[in-house]
């Protein structure tokens, strides 16, 4: 699942690369910065991702309706 999120989002996967000079561990300051914007990308994945379900499962629901309505009305026809 977390593969086919990442094809469908590469940007969760973005890393910021070192500068020249820069050392190869960060401060706490600077996790915890990368850490919160990595958690704000998630979170925008995950509502756009709900909203997408909620849209599915609406439309499962509004076909659904049809299929009743079409059965109905084709028991009516015989």
């Amino acid at each position: 699942v977390i593969r086919e999120l990442s094809k469908m989002y590469p940007a969760a996967h973005h890393q910021v690369p070192l500068q020249p000079g820069q050392p190869g561990k960060f401060t706490i300051t600077e996790s915890c910065d990368r850490i919160k914007e990595e958690f704000k990308v998630l979170q925008t994945q995950y509502h756009s991702l709900k909203l997408e379900c909620e849209k599915l499962a609406s439309e499962k629901t509004e076909m659904q309706r049809h299929y009743v309505m079409v059965s109905m009305f084709s028991g009516l026809q015989s």
